[in-house]
This record gives structure tokens, sequence and C-alpha cells, in this order.
């Protein structure tokens, strides 16, 4: 799997006359993982829904340097680009089987099972309840699927919204190991989160969104140095990971 260079700029979107977002620009290298952090209300997943095209906006966004602010939701997703929503959006009445297949709609019929088989080879958990009922799983597990359905759609630019939200600090620990194994493939990463400590751990460059504009950017260990931004944000989601 081979990753994108994704390049935002100067991206401004909101609800009807709410402006949420304040000229944005951010970018993830091909291959990197690169997190947005910050407060709830800040704008992080306005931010994902406006790249992945499902929120109008303005600005200008590319993959490898080619401008697809102008395409639909649909091409983006044949461009390569993946959004695992807050809500994760299973069909919770398939098995977790059929919603990962659902996922491989990209690709040629002879790439379905072996891409199948990958996706329970990262997480075998899924493996075991393949002829579970979705709507069944628990909380993490019902993460898993959200992932590997977005993987069989054979990312080259992956976005996660808030993936650790709700899960028990063991289930965080196993989504946020899972990532950092995901990178190792080569997929582009973004990942927003609220549980700054986890994500700064591993991440290769972090953002930090404030009421719709980034106000400090760089290096996790350089972000974890800065008293403000310790005091603010890396106690939130502070468990342990």
């Amino acid at each position: 799997m081979t990753g994108m260079n994704l390049q935002v700029s100067d991206i401004c979107a909101g609800y009807g006359r709410t402006q949420v977002l304040n000229s944005i620009s951010l970018k993830a290298d091909a291959g990197s993982l690169v997190t947005i952090i910050g407060a709830n209300g800040a704008g992080k997943s306005t931010l994902l829904n406006a790249i992945m095209g499902i929120l109008p906006s303005t600005g200008r966004i590319s993959l490898d340097d080619r401008g697809i602010e102008m395409l639909p939701l649909e091409q983006r997703v044949v461009n390569g680009m993946c959004l695992v929503p807050e809500r994760r959006e299973l069909f919770a009445d398939l098995t977790v089987e059929d919603n990962l297949r659902l996922g491989a709609f990209r690709r040629r019929r002879d790439e379905r099972l072996p891409a199948l088989d990958a996706v329970f080879a990262q997480f075998p958990r899924l493996k075991e309840r393949r002829r579970q009922i979705a709507g069944t799983l628990s909380g993490g597990e019902r993460q898993m699927l959200a992932m590997g359905r977005a993987l069989m759609a054979k990312p080259r630019v992956l976005m996660l919204d808030e993936p650790s939200l709700g899960l028990a600090p063991l289930i965080v620990r196993e989504i946020f190991q899972t990532l950092a194994a995901l990178r190792q493939t080569g997929v582009t990463i973004v990942l927003v989160e609220q549980n700054a400590r986890a994500a700064l751990q591993v991440a290769d460059y972090a953002y930090v969104m404030e009421l719709g504009a980034i106000t400090a950017e760089g290096l996790p260990a350089d972000i974890e140095k800065n008293s403000r931004l310790i005091e603010s944000y890396l106690g939130l989601g502070g468990r342990d990971y």
C-alpha cells in the first residue's frame, strides 16, 4: 500500500452562516502519521469532513500535488481517500465479514479475498467474529471493524476521527498499536484525537487546533515540551497508553 502526500491550504468551512474553520493549512507526507489534537469544539471533525468532501469548503486540497477540492466525495474515495468517522457507521444488521466485503468496492474481484485475509491478520478478533452480527460487537470491536472496512477500500490516505472515543484503556492501547503498524505498510494516516498523549506517542508530526485555527505545530516531542500545551491538552484523555 503506497501512501500519498496530502496538502491542505487555506481551508475555510462551516455550517450555514457559522464559519468553523479559519484558513487551515497542514500537510501529511506520504507514509507518515500526522495527528490533529485539540479540545471538543475546536473544529477537528469539521476539518476532516471538509477534506473528505462531506462538507463544502473553500481553499485548496491536493493529493500528490494534484488539486481535488472540486471533486465530489465519491471521486475522492476513488482517488484513495478514506474517512473512519467518529460514529463508525457500520451496517449493524450485517455480519462482520459482510461489513468488510462492502468496503472492497474499489478492488478488483481477485483482490478481495487477499484483502479480507490481510484485514483478518491485522485484526484477529474480527476473524474470530466474522459470522457475528456487527451490532452485537463491543465498542472496541466496532472500532476495529470500522478500521478494517476502511482498509478494504484500499486507502492511500486514511483519516480517523476520534478512534479511541469511549474505549477502555487496554483497547485504546491496542487501537494505537494497530495505527502504528498500519503506518509501516505505507498508508498516509491523519488522526484526529482528543486523547493527546496517546496520539503524540504514535505520530510523526502534530497540529494543535483551537477555535477553528491551527495554533501550534511541530514534532510530538516539541509539543510535549510546550508548557502551555501540556496544561491545555495533555491532561485531556490522559488515560495511560
